[in-house]
This record gives structure tokens, C-alpha cells and sequence, in this order.
């Protein structure tokens, strides 16, 4: 890895004056090592740190949770609140408009859409009930204005296509609501393309016709594309199609973790060449192949088949299975990946395809978490990890923002200018 380097080598002055010179190749004036906790925090608390991809509004949908109370995430599943986004110093966040795939016929289509409408006006009513805490983002630009004026960004992902059922015009109507980006699929295969992880396989054998029009679109908007989750054929569909760069706002290395939900290195180096950057998943069976476990799996097996498919469950049905996997995962949490395991996939994209095509999207509420980073608190442990290894203040703010922003700003300026900015 670049900057395999001891920290004497890499950061200055000297721990007399407490002083750093961000990413100078200098030598400390003492012989003591610096204390790294103290490098850690000093970068932590300057570098701006976003998250591009958290499930948080389908804990908000749930009855009686309060955005502004700090929760339990082993008793009560949530991993992102307002107390613990101050607690990591997170500066912004892409709240996911989620909704899993359901049936596909045009009456299914028009009730997605009106539940992915719901759960948009649900983003922008909490945002507004904490004002004097979050504010609502468009624009890569927002972010740091929101930042300097003492408040944390909420962007606005939307994760399925399948709201969007075969009616194009859907794409604007939830550019206007907010959604920067769309994830063009999840578990299972929809209009729009095929799933990495559909049960029943391919479908479209890559885009459909109609996923194409999707791409046209969202490249007029300058609107995000997200390939996380879709197939192998359709992610080489999209990069054939898009004019614009690509994201993958929540996926990790499949060299390290050999799960169809990852990409390919091909993929990560077609992706980086074509402008765009992957956010690095923290889901642990993502980052790191799960040890055998006979009890573990056959207690999730059970949990899977007395509640049935996640898509035809109620909602207090779904609250009812994730309360009692969250028994399951604290009960096995030393079986999770940790931050060094997730670091090691930053490694591995930064020796791929360089420093600009890395960033952190960490799946919280959405089945992310690390044994020593499970709910967004304690974040900070990534930029531990990534000073130990060597990186530089500016590298980590590459990582935790800049990369992404970059991205983003390019997107959207490819766009129609017509239509934006909001």
C-alpha cells in the first residue's frame, strides 16, 4: 500500500508544540512517537465526513422513534440518531428512501410508488422538526456550507427502481422530491434490470429497454447512477450507456469477499477509468467471508423461514424479524468483520485504481456494522485504522468526503442545466 510508511515519517512537528502539518513527509524532532489517538482526532475533528448510504428512515417510519434520542442499536436495531451522528462528528449523510422488491404489476407499481413517496416526505419532515441540528441538501455545494454553519447534511438516495414501475417520468418527479441518487435495483430483479442477487437469475440479461431510458434520464438530470446491488451484466450495461460517471454508493471488494453483491476488480477498475468511486460497504457478511457456524446459520435459517419473504411481510411484521435478528447478531457479534477488514478493502481499491476512487457508504439500519464500528458513533475507528496504516490527512479526507463530492459535482454539472438546481 502507498504511504507504507511509520507515522514518525509522515506527520510533524513534534509533540512538544502539538503541532501537525497535514500530509508532510517530515520527521518528528523527538524520539518519542506521536500519540496516535491524538493524530486520529486532530484529522477526525477537520476532515469533512459523509456517509453516502444509510437505511435511517425505515427506523424513523417506526412508531415512536424520536430522531433526537439516543438509542440502543443491540436492543432496538437502530444504528443512526442525531446524539450518535454528534458523537462520530459526522458532517452529512444520504438518508435511503428504501423499499424492497415486491410484485410487479402496475397496481404493485402505483402502491411503491405512493410508499416511496411516503417515506421521502418522511426524510424532509424530520430534517425540518430539527432544524437547529440537520438540513436538508441538493447539491454537492450544500455540504459544505451546512458543515460551516454548525449542522449536519441529509442528502436524499432512493434504493430500488422499482417505485418507478415503467413510467420514466417517475425519475424527475423524485429528482424534485430530493433523491440525488437511485440504486437501480436491490435483492431481486425489477423493470429496470437484473439483480446480483435474484434467486431465480437473470432476467434482462443486463439492462432492460426501460433501465436504458432510466440511464438516459438520470444522466439528463445529472442524477447519480448507484450500481450497488444490480448484476454483473447490468453494471457493464450502465457504464456502456452512461455519459456521466457511475457510483456504487454502498459496496466493497469481491477479491476479499467473494459475494456477487461486490465488484469485480475489472468492474472497480472500468468503474474508476469511467470517473466514478465506490463507497465501501460495512456489512460484515461483505467485508469479510462469515466463518462456519452451524448454530448461528441454522438460528437465521429458522428466523428466515418462520417469518416467510421480507417483501410480503407488514411492517410490524418486519419489526418483529428485525428485532429478533438483532437477538441473533448480538448474540454472534464477535463473528462480525472489524474496521481492519474493512480498511483492508480501502487498501485493496487505493492499490487498484489510486486514492480518488475510494469513499465510505456504510449500509447502517440497512444490515451494516463492524464489531468495533456498529453504529455511526464510532466512525472515528475508520479514521484510527486508516492513520495506522499510513494515509494522510488529505488522502482520509479524500476517503471520508472528497472523493464522492467530487464525483457528485461532476454528475450533476453533466447534466441538462435546465433542470437544475432545484
Amino acid at each position: 500500500m502507498k504511504n507504507q510508511q511509520p507515522l514518525t515519517t509522515i506527520w510533524g512537528k513534534t509533540l512538544a508544540t502539538g503541532l501537525l502539518i497535514s500530509g508532510a513527509a517530515v520527521s518528528f524532532s523527538c524520539e518519542k512517537e506521536p500519540d496516535l489517538m491524538a493524530i486520529a482526532d486532530s484529522i477526525h475533528s477537520r476532515v469533512l465526513k459523509i456517509d453516502t448510504h444509510a437505511d435511517t428512515p425505515l427506523q424513523m417510519a417506526r412508531p415512536g422513534f424520536d430522531l433526537r434520542e439516543e438509542h440502543d442499536p443491540w436492543k432496538t436495531g437502530s444504528q443512526v440518531d442525531i446524539p450518535r451522528m454528534e458523537k462520530g462528528e459526522l458532517n452529512g449523510l444520504f438518508m435511503v428512501a428504501y423499499l424492497g422488491q415486491g410484485p410487479r404489476d402496475s397496481a404493485s407499481h402505483v402502491a411503491a410508488d405512493e410508499k416511496m413517496t411516503g417515506y421521502f416526505e418522511l426524510i424532509h419532515q424530520a430534517v425540518a422538526d430539527n432544524g437547529d441540528k440537520l438540513a436538508i441538501a441538493h447539491d454537492p455545494k450544500d455540504f459544505k456550507t451546512i458543515a460551516e454553519a454548525g449542522k449536519m447534511a441529509i442528502f436524499i438516495g432512493m434504493e430500488n427502481g422499482y417505485p418507478l414501475g415503467t413510467d420514466i417520468t417517475k425519475v424527475r418527479k423524485f429528482y424534485d422530491m430530493g433523491a440525488r441518487y437511485i440504486t437501480l435495483s436491490h435483492s431481486a430483479n425489477n423493470e429496470i434490470c437484473d439483480s446480483s442477487t435474484d434467486p431465480n437469475g437473470p432476467e434482462h440479461g443486463g439492462l432492460s429497454e426501460f433501465g436504458e431510458e432510466v440511464v438516459k434520464e438520470m444522466n439528463r438530470l445529472g442524477m447519480m447512477i448507484d450500481v450497488s446491488h444490480i448484476s454483473d451484466e447490468a453494471f457493464y450495461d450502465v457504464l456502456a450507456i452512461s455519459t456521466a460517471p457511475i457510483v456504487a454508493t454502498h459496496s466493497s471488494a469481491r477479491s476479499l469477499c467473494d459475494h456477487p453483491r461486490n465488484l469485480t476488480d475489472d468492474m472497480i477498475v472500468k468503474l474508476a477509468k469511467n470517473g466514478g468511486v465506490v463507497q465501501v460497504n460495512a456489512l460484515s457478511a461483505y467485508v469479510k467471508t462469515p466463518e462456519p457456524n452451524p448454530t448461528r446459520d441454522a438460528e437465521m435459517e429458522a428466523l428466515r423461514e418462520a417469518f416467510g419473504p421480507m417483501q410480503e411481510l407488514s411492517d410490524e411484521r418486519r419489526n418483529e424479524y428485525r428485532a429478533e435478528m438483532m437477538k441473533i447478531r448480538e448474540k454472534y457479534k464477535a463473528d462480525l468483520a472489524t474496521v481492519s477488514d474493512y480498511v483492508d478493502h480501502i487498501d485493496h481499491i487505493v492499490n487498484l485504481v489510486g486514492i480518488e476512487h475510494v469513499g465510505i457508504g456504510m449500509d447502517l439500519d440497512g444490515g451494516g456494522g463492524l464489531a468495533d464500528c456498529y453504529d455511526i458513533s464510532e466512525i472515528k475507528n475508520i479514521t484510527i485504522e486508516l492513520v495506522k496504516r499510513g494515509y494522510s490527512e488529505k488522502d482520509i479526507e479524500k476517503i471520508w468526503s472528497g472523493n464522492f463530492m467530487r464525483v457528485f459535482e461532476e454528475i450533476m454539472q453533466s447534466g441538462t442545466t435546465s433542470v437544475r438546481p432545484l
